[in-house]
């Protein structure tokens, strides 16, 4: 994927530096899995060890029985750990895997839709689906490679307590190893992380033909975005596959190895007794030792594969981790921004979407002045950059250029020096298309302003006319609704987010066609609950209807992304330009005078 849009990706010495706070941050858990995971390794050490001592106290005719209970008290105390630790540690991991989902799934939420925008809803998709199940897929692996590990700790100890030419002997297996992991992960980084960068460009293009699948309709295109998800999961396989014949040719250096070092000890451990410098009984325990050793060191090794995928997906989610926050607000401005009879003022406001790709601006120095309590409509031909506009007074995403400024009794603040929090307090946004979440009606409103009374809530319904059809309702306000629930039509989603609007009862709210969905049936109504949220408080509309704009205040006619009329109707009906002749097609059709949005205009 291009360099230009998708997401960062964390190295690796950050992912791990994340990993570690993270398990930190759950001090209890880490310390069970570390001491049960350290005695499981001592009883997997310490049985070959204990069998190597019986075969010298059979030879030399001693009693074996005291040590025969010490095996079976140690093969119980193993057998004990072992499932404590793997309990231990596979929690552990379960709730590091939950902290790191929330966090990516919290930034992700939070992301600037200008690096949305740039990245594409593909990569984001990929990383907090198949990228956080990923890594959580990998805890149990996780747990035994901790386990592994100390056991390989522990038993280069047992070695030496033995002997330390054995223990040199068992350290000829480590060129090998070394040798195999040198020419395998340089290759296997870069591998599984372009199988993870293909795999998020072939979510894209699914997302894109699922979302956009009635223009695919439509146009007949199925077979083109057919072709277009066949080549990119085409690219997805080919990119699996180069990973997994690297893999298989490193496993299989795996066998050689230990043959290298099995044959080594037992060579070692020959001429050692043969020269009467340790007991048969010592070559026996290392070569048991060793032999335990082939489940850890394989796994260690071996799950350098899963690790690489584990970790390339880390670094995919810790990049969203570290995505810069919006920087903070400015305390002076936010101590004097308004709270109440807000105005906007716009100055010199102009933006591109990526000035890095050359495109052109969709707006260009646009001066508009929306006086507190009272309401500017926003209109003109399909592009002309309505909704650009009203994303930037909303404090959506930064212009380009220019500023947007709240002003009130205090004096004037300019909207980028405040959060998002704060904006959200001042400005409150409907959009065209309203999701309608899982869950009952009263928790739907509720989002926004938890806590609200049902008084309150019904109240919210009765000023955007809704509480008649709520009321009837199978439940009322208990009624599940959204997806797999009771289905709501446009019209009635739209009344639900209006009156989530009332509710927040911020002093400036901004609606980009926020009528469009209603259909001719349900248009006058929703215009109307429309009109009911906007008095009293300032007000851009973006209207879809020229009705709608009829009744503001005031309408700024846009046109290739610069105003070019602005008054009352009367004023622009009786100057006889853009907005009277789109009014005379109105008023001929009956229909919106203008064509369907386009991309560069949402």
């Amino acid at each position: 994927m291009s360099g230009l849009t998708a997401l960062p990706v964390a190295r690796g010495r950050r992912s791990a530096t994340v990993l570690w706070r993270t398990a930190a941050a759950h001090p209890a858990d880490l310390a069970r899995a570390l001491v049960t995971t350290l005695l499981s390794s001592a009883g997997t050490v310490a049985l070959p060890l204990l069998l190597g001592r019986a075969v010298d106290v059979v030879r030399d005719g001693d009693p074996l029985t005291p040590l025969v209970v010490q095996l079976s008290v140690v093969a119980l105390l193993t057998a004990v750990t072992t499932a404590l630790a793997r309990r231990d540690a596979e929690r552990l991991g379960a709730a590091v895997a939950a902290d790191l989902r929330e966090r990516v799934v919290d930034r992700s939420l939070r992301m600037s839709p200008r690096v949305l925008e740039r990245a594409g809803s593909g990569d984001v998709a990929s990383r907090v689906t198949e990228d956080v199940e990923l890594f959580t897929a990998s805890v149990q692996l996780m747990a035994n490679v901790l386990t592994a590990l100390v056991t390989v700790v522990l038993s280069a100890v047992g070695f030496l307590s033995l002997d330390w030419r054995l223990a040199l002997a068992f350290c000829v297996v480590f060129p090998v190893y070394a040798g195999s992991l040198r020419w395998y992960l340089p290759k296997a980084g870069p591998l599984y992380a372009t199988e993870r960068s293909v795999a998020a460009a072939r979510s894209q293009v699914v997302l894109q033909s699922l979302h956009g699948a009635s223009t695919v309709h439509a146009y007949g295109m199925a077979d083109l975005q057919g072709d277009r998800v066949e080549v990119a999961s085409q690219r997805t396989v080919g990119a699996s596959r180069a990973a997994l014949r690297t893999f298989a040719r490193f496993s299989m250096s795996m066998n050689g190895a230990e043959a290298v070092g099995l044959s080594a000890l037992l060579l070692t451990g020959f001429w050692l007794v043969r020269g009467d410098v340790v007991t048969v009984g010592a070559v026996t325990a290392a070569a048991l030792l060793f032999h335990r050793l082939f489940g850890p060191l394989g796994t260690l090794l071996l799950s350098f594969d899963e690790v690489s995928r584990a970790a390339a997906a880390l670094n995919r989610l810790v990049g969203v981790v570290d995505l810069p926050e919006d920087p903070p607000a400015d305390p002076a401005a936010l101590a004097r921004a308004p709270r109440e009879r807000v105005g906007l003022v716009v100055r010199g406001l102009a933006h591109t979407y990526d000035e890095r790709l050359g495109a052109v601006p969709v707006l260009r120095d646009v001066d508009l002045a929306v006086p507190a309590g009272t309401s500017l409509a926003v209109v003109g031909e399909s592009g002309a950059g309505k909704t650009t506009l009203a994303a930037l007074v909303a404090g959506v995403f930064p212009a380009s250029a220019g500023t947007v400024t709240l002003t009130g009794p205090e004096g004037a603040v300019d909207l980028a020096a405040l959060d998002a929090d704060a904006v959200r307090e001042r400005i409150g946004v409907i959009a065209q298309e309203s999701h309608v979440f899982t869950g009952t009606l009263r928790e739907d409103l509720t989002l926004a302003r938890p806590g609200a009374s049902d008084e309150e809530v019904r109240a919210a319904l009765a000023v955007v006319g809704a509480e008649d059809w709520v009321a009837a309702l199978p439940a009322g306000l208990e009624t599940r609704v959204g997806p797999g629930e009771l289905p709501l039509s446009p019209a009635r989603a739209q009344q639900l987010a209006l009156a989530r609007l009332v509710l927040r009862d911020p002093p400036v709210v901004v609606l980009d066609e926020a009528t469009a969905e209603a259909g001719s049936a349900g248009a006058r109504d929703l215009e109307e609950a429309a009109l009911a949220v906007v008095r009293g408080r300032t007000a851009l509309v973006v209207a879809h209807r020229l009705s709608q704009a009829a009744v503001c205040d005031r309408i700024a006619v846009m046109a290739a992304g610069r105003v070019e009329e602005i008054g009352t109707h009367d004023e622009l009906l009786a100057l006889g330009g853009r907005y009277a002749r789109l009014w005379e097609t109105w008023a001929r059709s009956g229909q919106p005078a203008q064509a369907p949005a386009t991309a560069a205009d949402t």
